[in-house]
Order: structure tokens, then C-alpha cells, then sequence
């Protein structure tokens, strides 16, 4: 079955971690589609991105298998200003469809009211106060329920492999892990 996956960007997304899950998951076979707020996306280190799409311009009836938020705190403040990322976001948790945070990223969700109050997550450890009334872990990758977060830039390859295994299997995760020699 081939995968949808939607990657929003913005002006001060964290480069690695949005490079990183972009690129392993279209090594998985999936469909990525990376959508930003701008032509032209300088992510926080000066890395430039082209996204594929505005985030405007996605279909209010788009579905996706999974929505992955890359960190990065200048990215997030900004993604938290897409009314239509709100919206898609919304869509898709009600599905209980995959969503993916990471580092900064699930401030995004908790500002969104997208978190249910115990449930178990991580992110960058400076954001760990943030999350007081959740169940918080120091741990690299943390799944609970259709939520997957992580923890920063050192995280990102075990956190595009948690998606590549949630939808395609311990064994395929494994292959792309050999791939990249991981």
C-alpha cells in the first residue's frame, strides 16, 4: 500500500530534523509531501527548502497517513499561525490517524489542544516543564495511541524509523535501517 505523508515546514524549521524524515521516508517508498508557508523555506541553520506545495494550497479533503511536524522553535511559532495546518491537523487526529512531533514540535499540538491530558510523549528536554500535565518520558522515541514524539536533531533517525515500522512493519524499518547503515 503506498503511504501519504505530509511534512509542514516554515520559515526556522529545524534543517536536520526536517531532512532527515523527509529522506527517509521517501527512501520507504512513501509519498512525502513537504508544504510550507513560503517559496522558499530557510530553516533555522540556513539550509533552504523547496517545498513541494504551499500549505494553502492542500485540499481541505486531503487525507494523509501520517502528518509529521519537524521542531525547530522559530518553525513551530510560525506553523502555529496556519490556519489551514490547524484544520488538517484536526481532521486527522479525529481519524486517529499518525501524527509525528519532534523536539519543539509538540508545543504545535499542545497549542492546538491536540493532546489528550496523560498521554505519554517526549521532546527537546529544555521543553519538559511544558508538559506537566502529560505523562513525560527522557526518551528518544515515545508511540502512545496515534501520537509519536521525539526529542531533537540526535533523534531524528530513530524517529523517522518509528513511522517507517508503525506504517510498514518492524522488518521494512529494519531494511532501511541496514540501507543507511544505522
Amino acid at each position: 500500500m503506498y503511504k501519504s505523508i505530509l511534512v509542514p515546514i516554515s520559515q526556522g524549521t529545524e534543517d536536520v530534523e526536517a531532512v532527515v524524515i523527509i529522506d527517509l521516508l521517501r527512501r520507504a517508498n512513501y509519498n512525502v509531501l513537504v508544504a510550507g508557508d513560503a517559496e522558499i523555506i530557510t530553516c533555522s541553520n540556513g539550509v533552504r527548502i523547496i517545498p513541494d506545495k504551499h500549505i494553502d494550497e492542500i485540499p481541505d479533503n486531503s487525507e494523509f497517513d501520517a502528518i509529521i511536524i519537524p521542531g525547530g522553535m522559530q518553525g513551530i511559532d510560525n506553523l502555529d499561525l496556519s490556519e489551514k495546518l490547524e484544520f488538517l491537523l484536526e481532521r486527522h487526529n479525529t481519524a486517529g490517524r499518525l501524527i509525528g512531533a519532534i523536539c519543539a514540535a509538540p508545543l504545535l499540538l499542545l497549542s492546538k489542544s491536540l493532546l489528550p491530558k496523560g498521554i505519554s510523549l517526549t521532546s527537546h528536554p529544555s521543553l519538559k516543564d511544558s508538559f506537566a500535565d502529560f505523562d513525560y518520558h527522557d526518551e528518544k522515541v515515545v508511540i502512545s495511541g496515534n501520537l509519536i514524539t521525539s526529542q531533537g536533531v540526535g533523534t531524528a533517525i530513530d524517529f523517522a524509523l518509528a513511522f517507517i515500522e508503525s506504517l510498514k512493519g518492524k522488518e521494512f524499518a529494519e531494511q532501511i535501517a541496514k540501507k543507511i547503515v544505522y
